[in-house]
């Protein structure tokens, strides 16, 4: 247990570092002693962490509007939660190894995993304003900036931990949010929306 809390700790700072920008933050996602595909299970963690800011989203937008069955949503919303964080792993780890960089793929997914903690906290932050009632362009304005601070994050990891062009892990990123996007789409289907 002490060893999983460490890495979460790790993670953590990890993702902190690179959300500032600041590469060496790579540096913090190595285990001394261990391999690299125990460092990238052990950041599957983040699955958990980032869950109650998945659930306290969704319920600020089941407040928006009237949902007929609340219990459906919320299982159908967190069956595409999971499986949209599974395909990505999964499809990621098959395109590194296509682009050549299947090495680096375990400490790609350490830090896709541990900044999405962030890019969820950052994304309940910029909810705050609907909660607050504060005027439509401010919570508008509030969602835009943490979006593009969350695509920028993810980009960043994405660049340094595979060693990829910018182009390149821009289109990883863009299939990242392909996969979410349909499976909103897929989920508002099946809950008849």
């Amino acid at each position: 247990m002490i060893g999983a809390m460490a890495a979460m700790g790790q993670g953590l700072q990890a993702a902190l570092l690179l959300a500032r920008g600041r590469p060496e933050g790579l540096g913090k996602l190595s285990e001394p002693g261990s391999d690299a595909m125990r460092m990238a299970a052990r950041s599957f963690w983040a699955i958990l962490l980032c869950l109650p800011a998945f659930i306290c989203l969704h319920l600020i937008d089941w407040a928006q509007g009237a949902e007929a069955d609340p219990a459906r949503s919320l299982a159908l919303d967190l069956m595409g939660y999971a499986t949209g964080w599974l395909a990505f792993a999964v499809l990621s780890h098959r395109l590194a190894h296509a682009l050549g960089r299947g090495a680096h793929w375990p400490r790609f997914i350490a830090a896709w995993n541990w900044c999405n903690v962030l890019q969820y906290l950052m994304l309940v932050a910029a909810a705050l304003p609907t909660l607050l009632g504060l005027p439509d362009w401010m919570a508008e304005t509030a969602w835009l900036v943490a979006m593009g601070w969350a695509l920028w994050l993810e980009w960043f990891a994405t660049r340094l931990t595979l060693a990829l062009p910018k182009r390149t892990a821009a289109v990883l990123v863009m299939i990242d949010v392909a996969i979410g996007l349909f499976l909103v789409g897929l989920t508002g289907v099946l809950q008849g929306g």
